[in-house]
């Protein structure tokens, strides 16, 4: 494992001044287990919301299951209200497209939202599903022999993986 040179520090600045442009009083915060969740967490202080964000896996809708299995991450917890809810959803990285897919069954299996942002980190392109990012701080080219994940140390600070797959 590696660490790609980009300040993920720096994309998180720039993702949090597009979320201040992008996010309204009535929004939930939701991440993705598990970058996602942690830049959800990170953006609740930042913008210093008093309620609990909420935290949604991919792990029973993926379409490659099969060959994954159950993943040791997160469960799904959604501590609002689904139907009409207006959610910003955050994820580290979007790449083809298969887990925010997912992760859209996984949160209509609790309800019906008025309307869904997706905010990432990183779009590192490869769509394989017509899926398009309302806000991202960075857009990278990656061979698809290469994953790109967020890390977070004891401190909170943010850097990247990249690893072969």
């Amino acid at each position: 494992m590696s660490t790609l040179a980009l300040d993920a520090e720096g994309l998180y600045a720039e993702l949090l001044r597009g979320v201040r442009g992008l996010f309204e009083p009535d929004m939930e915060l939701m991440g993705v287990a598990s970058g996602g969740v942690w830049l959800a967490e990170r953006l609740r202080r930042d913008l210093q919301l008093a309620k609990p964000i909420a935290v949604i896996s991919s792990a029973m809708h993926r379409d490659d299951y099969a060959r994954r299995g159950m993943t040791s991450g997160a469960q799904t917890k959604i501590p609002f209200e689904v139907n009409q809810a207006r959610i910003l959803l955050l994820d580290d990285v979007l790449f083809t497209g298969r887990t925010i897919r997912a992760v859209m069954n996984e949160l209509f299996d609790f309800g019906r939202p008025a309307s869904i942002k997706l905010s990432v980190l990183v779009d590192r392109g490869g769509r394989e599903l017509p899926i398009h990012p309302d806000l991202c701080a960075a857009r990278v080219v990656l061979p698809a022999s290469q994953s790109l994940s967020l890390a977070i140390d004891q401190t909170g600070e943010f850097s990247f993986n990249v690893k072969d797959i």
